[in-house]
């Protein structure tokens, strides 16, 4: 079953002299492959692996170029032009992608960026695109669990931070005392699960939290003493942006890593800083 939005491997049934036409099943019958993306070769009774969508006039197509983003990904797509039934974006085919009026949660120009949802819609069987997400994520109670690392995509700026899609199926937030490098819409990262809350909401940390860490940043820390000359003029007074800038860490669990290493005997704490034993 050929499916919208996505790449299908088709069936070619025969050549025409503007392209290649392939098997699109009943429903959807022939589909015309365009000759500027015809494969050199390609005969009929081969298979080609394409995307299907449909043209400027709905017409079902395909192409052998590979869009920006598929029905059912999330994407940081470029705005290319604005006009009264929405905005056009920037997907990577030669015809750009709906963001309906509808759909967006604010006014939109050309070289704007924004995070969408790629879906199929179902009452004009076209492929667009919204802002208004929410609806295409998990409503389930999230299953993560503190510590977990997963993939972020950063939504947008609150008053607390930011959100971020998580695995891409749910809502999360970083929050701003938490983060100690710029952010941007748009920016792709690795984090970490903080907690997830009793009403399902999830705090992130872009650090992976508690003493699963202590170990590996212990380590950091002596080899950063050695290449240091044995030492660093850091303590637990040092202020937080200093210590993270240093060593890309909270302050807190810079602490939890000296202390288990001054408990392990190998530095000593001083007023003016750490030292190797």
């Amino acid at each position: 079953m050929v499916q919208l939005g996505q790449y299908n491997d088709l069936e070619v049934v025969k050549r025409v002299d503007f392209g290649v036409y392939l098997d699109g099943g009943e429903e959807f019958g022939e589909i015309l492959l365009p000759e500027r993306y015809v494969p050199e070769g390609l005969k009929p009774g081969e298979t080609v692996h394409v995307f299907v969508h449909t043209d400027s006039e709905d017409r079902v197509i395909a192409t052998t170029e590979k869009p920006k983003a598929v029905v059912g990904d999330f994407a940081f797509l470029k705005v290319v032009s604005v006009n009264p039934f929405g905005s056009f974006l920037d997907w990577g085919l030669m015809k750009d992608l709906l963001l309906p009026s509808g759909e967006q949660k604010g006014k939109l120009e050309p070289g704007d960026s924004c995070v969408v949802r790629v879906y199929l819609d179902p009452k004009s069987n076209r492929v667009a695109a919204s802002q208004k997400f929410d609806k295409f994520l998990d409503k389930t109670q999230p299953n993560f669990k503190s510590g977990q690392e997963v993939s972020l995509l950063i939504v947008r700026k609150t008053d607390l931070g930011y959100l971020a899609l998580v695995n891409k199926t749910h809502l999360g937030l970083l929050y701003d005392n938490e983060i100690f490098d710029p952010l941007a819409e748009g920016d792709e990262k690795k984090g970490f699960i903080k907690r997830v809350r009793e009403d399902g909401k999830i705090d992130l940390t872009l650090v992976k939290p508690g003493y699963q860490k202590v170990d590996a940043i212990s380590t950091d820390i002596l080899a950063q003493l050695k290449a240091s000359g044995g030492f660093l003029p850091v303590t637990d007074k040092t202020a937080p942006d200093i210590i993270y800038k240093q060593f890309k860490m909270s302050k807190k669990t810079f602490k939890k890593a000296i202390g288990a290493l001054y408990k392990k005997r190998l530095i000593i704490l001083r007023t003016d800083g750490i030292r190797l034993v």
